[in-house]
C-alpha cells in the first residue's frame, strides 16, 4: 500500500508546489508554515486536485479521507445520530468517544466549532480507510482534546495516515517526517534519525535539541524523557 509522487507539480493561482516521494503505511507527518502548501497538498493527494504536471498515483488504496480544517463542510445530518450514521458508523460509541454521550438527537450545528470538530475527527477515526489524510486536525481544540486526538493518531497502525499541520504544543507518535520549505516537499526520513534534520520542530522538540538529545518521537513525553534520561 504506497502514494508515489513522481515529479508533480501543483498549482493555484500563483502558487506552486514540488512533491516527489512516498508514502507507505504507518503515520507521516507533514509540516511547514502557514501557506506553505499544507492544504494544497492534501487535496491533491486526496484526488480533489490534479497536478499539473507529474503523477500521483495510489497502489493497493482501495478507500481514502480528506478530513478538512473547517468541520461544518462535512455535516450532512439533521441530528448528532444522523450524523454519526451518515459515516456508516453506529452512533452510541461514536458520540461517547467524542464527548456527546446521550446527545444524539441535538443539531450538530447547534455544537462549538470544538465540539464539530471532535465529532468529525471520531467519525474519521472510527473508519477503516487505507488512506487517511488530516488537513490541520488540532485546529479549534482544547489542550485536552489535542492530547486525545495525538493518542488516537499514535494507535493507528492499519494503512496509511497524512497528517498535515503546524501545530506547536502537541504531536502523534508518527513514523516519518515530511517538511514542505521553499516550495517543495522535503522527505526527512524516519524517526527518530529525521528529527535531526526538522528546520521547523515544535519548540519542546528544540529544546531537546538545544541540551544535545534526541527524543525517541515526536510526543511532548517523547521530548521530556530525553531531557530527563528516562528514554528507553
Amino acid at each position: 500500500m504506497r502514494v508515489v509522487l513522481e515529479d508533480v507539480a501543483i498549482s493555484r493561482g500563483g502558487f506552486r508546489l514540488r512533491a516527489s516521494g512516498s508514502f507507505g503505511e504507518g503515520v507521516h507527518l507533514v509540516t511547514g508554515p502557514v501557506g506553505s502548501g499544507k492544504s494544497t497538498l492534501a487535496l491533491a493527494l486526496a484526488g480533489g486536485l490534479s497536478p499539473s504536471s507529474g503523477r500521483i498515483t495510489c497502489e493497493g488504496i482501495r478507500s481514502r479521507m480528506l478530513v478538512l480544517p473547517f468541520p461544518g463542510y462535512h455535516v450532512t445530518g439533521r441530528s448528532l445520530d444522523e450524523e454519526v450514521a451518515s459515516w456508516g458508523l453506529s452512533p452510541e460509541p461514536v458520540l461517547a468517544a467524542a464527548g456527546f454521550a446521550g446527545r444524539g438527537g441535538e443539531d450538530p450545528l447547534r455544537c462549538s466549532l470544538g465540539e464539530l470538530k471532535r465529532l468529525v475527527l471520531s467519525c474519521a477515526l472510527a473508519r477503516e480507510t487505507d488512506l487517511l489524510i488530516l488537513d490541520e486536525p488540532y485546529s479549534s481544540l482544547d489542550c485536552g482534546w489535542k492530547a486525545e486526538l495525538s493518542r488516537r493518531l499514535g494507535e493507528r497502525r492499519n494503512g496509511i495516515t497524512i497528517l498535515l499541520t503546524h501545530e506547536d504544543e502537541q504531536l502523534p507518535k508518527v513514523d516519518e517526517i515530511w517538511e514542505i520549505r521553499d516550495g517543495g516537499l522535503a522527505g526527512l526520513g524516519r524517526v527518530p534519525e529525521a528529527i535531526r534534520l526538522w528546520s521547523r520542530p515544535p519548540r519542546y522538540i528544540r529544546a531537546a535539541l538545544e541540551q544535545g538529545k534526541v527524543p525517541a518521537n515526536v510526543t511532548p513525553g517523547d521530548a521530556r524523557d530525553a531531557v530527563c534520561g528516562t528514554r528507553g
